[in-house]
């Protein structure tokens, strides 16, 4: 992919270059709109990419590995997941959300990750014992002392990749991650077919995080100076540790069903669960991360204006709806169909688990953007207190679910998410601000009964039984999907617009034009 003329001379910019060359956003504002929906298209166009190559990996990888396998690495993941909060500390996002910062003030940051990040690295490597003390199995003490070097890499990268971020260079960044993306494939499949088992799920985590700090840093020449203890760092210590915070108590709750169903069923239960729950979120993904990347600075260019921003936010999340909602319901219909073609036979077992998550990830996409407007406007400590009160209630249902296995677990979690989680949320983040509660109602509507008219649809076809291959069963159910949907949409007068504003924003961006999403 071409590289933006703007960005490829700051990719070789010498490091000299003064503070206001790497921290100003000033002059971003007269062309945000241009930048952001540059950033858009180049992103949603790398991202297809990245969709592709990781399904096809996906599908390789599956049928070279055992969900054994990839159930150790969930186990692992529960614990190094968890640790690798704290080498960040929320110090990106207020790196990028702040709207003035000095070298010196970024220059403490990076030595404040990389403290961070050999603490973490350490504690792992010290607690891999216990790792394998809890689960009853001696694999995980090597696989969790082989993910702790992980953390270093990390640590690394944060203020360096942040600064690109607020800088919004995204084409730099986007091709860090695809040269880390096809390194982290060629290792992970290579090593899997010559019988490595799951060492090469580690070895390509590892992959992944070198390979990607090495790439941030030759695009990025900003150099850390020495550590300044008066540098003002103290506002940004405390944004970021209420994101922390958060990001705490969602991540536990988040991952306390791999940890229970690991440990009263077993790897291979996990393993069925971990693989089910990541093939549902590859396709949200593709959607929802490079969407984060572009809006989280945009917004808060705009935090002075409310109602650019209010539209600027809807006009996002309508387009985040109409793509991902009925996309899920087919898969919801499919989801036997969509295990067997990409994961083969022997993970059969996880449709139950697909179909049941793919009720909460119909919400999921839309959900996910509300931390934007936390961010954005400064408000992690809100943030913090709403996750306090979801956790505590997605705990309560992970437990409830964990007597009927991986499925249970996945249903349970799923209802709660749907008629408690998603209602208080859309509440808590609307109580102030531009948002309210009632236009994540509005926007959303259209696509959601497109959705449920797309689930409601195929579930008669599939269940008149008249095509029995997969593959063509699935062609024929996304065909009917595509068909469904657009007719929902048609019929609903806002969901018109939607349809007429997608064609808009495509030929703004194909036209550079100078209105985009937050024009």
């Amino acid at each position: 992919m071409a590289q933006n003329p703007s960005d490829a001379a700051d990719a070789l910019a010498p490091t000299g270059r003064s503070d206001d060359h790497y921290f100003n956003t000033e002059r971003l504002k007269a062309g945000l709109g241009q930048r952001t929906a540059r950033g858009g298209a180049i992103t949603f166009a790398s991202q297809g990419f990245k969709f592709l190559v990781s399904l096809g990996a996906t599908m390789v990888l599956g049928r070279l590995l055992s969900p054994s396998d990839y159930g150790l690495i969930g186990m692992v993941a529960v614990v190094t997941g968890f640790i690798s909060m704290f080498k960040d500390l929320g110090l990106s996002a207020a790196t990028v959300q702040r709207e003035e910062i000095t070298s010196a003030q970024v220059s403490t940051l990076f030595w404040v990750n990389v403290s961070l990040s050999i603490g973490v690295g350490l504690l792992t490597a010290v607690l891999a014992p216990a790792v394998a003390w809890f689960y009853d199995e001696p694999k995980l003490t090597s696989i969790t002392m082989m993910y702790a070097f992980g953390f270093i890499f990390g640590g690394l990268t944060v203020q360096h990749e942040a600064i690109l971020y607020r800088q919004m260079r995204f084409a730099a960044t986007v091709i860090c991650e695809m040269l880390a993306l096809i390194a982290t494939i060629t290792v992970s499949i290579t090593l899997a077919w010559r019988g490595a088992g799951y060492w090469a799920l580690v070895a390509g985590h590892l992959t992944t995080s070198f390979v990607y700090m090495i790439a941030i840093w030759i695009v990025c020449r900003w150099r850390p100076g020495r550590p300044v203890r008066a540098s003002g760092v103290g506002s940004l210590l405390r944004f970021g540790g209420n994101l922390t915070g958060f990001s705490v108590v969602n991540f536990f709750a988040r991952n306390l069903d791999n940890m229970v169903i690991g440990r009263v069923w077993g790897s291979q239960q996990l393993g069925l669960y971990v693989k089910a729950y990541q093939l549902l979120t590859l396709p949200i993904d593709q959607i929802n991360g490079p969407i984060t990347t572009v809006a989280v600075p945009a917004l808060s260019r705009l935090t002075d204006s409310p109602e650019r921003y209010r539209r600027a936010y809807l006009r996002i999340i309508e387009k985040i709806a109409v793509l991902t909602m009925p996309g899920i319901a087919l898969l919801i219909a499919t989801a036997d169909s969509v295990v067997l073609i990409v994961l083969g036979p022997q993970w059969t077992d996880a449709g139950r688990i697909f179909a049941a998550l793919g009720v909460a990830a119909l919400i999921q996409p839309i959900t996910n953007t509300t931390g934007w407007l936390f961010i954005s406007q400064g408000r992690t400590r809100d943030m913090f207190r709403y996750g306090l009160v979801a956790s505590t209630v997605i705990v309560a249902a992970i437990l409830t679910g964990l007597p009927w296995g991986a499925v249970g677990v996945a249903t349970a979690y799923a209802l709660v998410w749907v008629t408690i989680v998603t209602p208080l949320l859309f509440y808590w983040v609307g109580r102030t601000g531009p948002v309210r509660p009632r236009d994540f109602y509005v926007t959303v509507t259209p696509a959601f009964c497109a959705a449920i008219a797309v689930l409601v649809v195929l579930l008669m076809f599939r269940g008149w039984g008249i095509i029995v291959n997969p593959i063509a069963s699935l062609a024929v159910s996304l065909g009917i999907a595509c068909a469904v949907a657009l007719l929902v949409l048609y019929t609903i007068p806002s969901g018109r617009r939607a349809l007429r504003d997608f064609g808009e924003v495509a030929d703004i961006v194909l036209r550079k034009k100078g209105v985009y999403l937050v024009g």
